[in-house]
């Protein structure tokens, strides 16, 4: 199992490797969904954590529809990535009737070769999970989706995600779940769905709210599974 973890500071990136995380998603605007950090805050949590970074590259909170403007924002801060040396990008693009953008994310995905990527959870909103899936699983260099199986909480979706899961077998993109989920449902979670990855935010977080501290003893007790 690989445990990736929101951090928004340089300090909840450095508490998260200690505690066990194997990967980062940087953001700020956790309220927001996550949206894309600074420059500043990229290359200090770079350059401060040994495990691999992923950046959130999602220009506003609007919607996940792009237009040229916004194209050319997350352009230049994939090109900021890059130069900082961050292991990859989040990103996610729809088009207005809930479908992948493919020409949008064709572009992205040029500016983004030898990057790592993950497409976020704009997958959830799709019109049809299974059918987006198998769009995505047409590009080789997306590495995971992160869903939630289409629900505001993941466990409310062992099923769909089983069914990911299983569209995936035997293919280079991993099913990374996330959004809910909570220490104690875990081992059941795994076993019924068959992920291999799994993402926290808020769960791993003191008193479980987003915009406190990391808990140390959550990733601990993770990682303990």
């Amino acid at each position: 199992m690989l445990l990736e973890v929101i951090a928004t500071t340089v300090r909840d990136a450095v508490l998260a490797e200690q505690s066990g995380a194997d990967r980062i998603e940087l953001i700020t605007g956790i309220l927001e969904g996550g949206l894309t950090p600074s420059c500043g805050l990229i290359d200090e949590v770079v350059h401060s954590t040994t495990i691999p970074v992923q950046v959130m590259i999602r220009p506003h909170s609007q919607s996940f529809c792009y237009d040229q403007r916004d194209l050319s924002v997350m352009i230049k801060d994939i090109q900021t990535v890059k130069r900082i040396g961050a292991h990859g990008i989040v990103l996610g693009t729809l088009t207005s009737e809930r479908g992948i953008d493919h020409e949008a994310l064709r572009r992205l995905l040029d500016e983004a070769e030898g990057l790592s990527v993950t497409f976020h959870r704009a997958f959830d909103e799709a019109s049809n999970l299974e059918k987006a899936l198998e769009e995505l699983l047409a590009y080789s260099q997306i590495d995971r989706v992160l869903t939630s199986g289409g629900k505001p909480n993941v466990l409310d979706a062992q099923e769909e995600i089983r069914q990911l899961v299983k569209q995936t077998d035997h293919s280079h993109l991993r099913i990374l779940a996330g959004s809910g989920l909570t220490v104690s449902a875990i081992p059941a979670f795994l076993q019924a769905t068959g992920v291999k990855e799994i993402h926290f935010g808020r769960g791993v977080r003191m008193n479980n709210n987003p915009l406190h501290e990391i808990d140390t003893e959550q990733i601990k007790s993770i990682k303990n599974i």
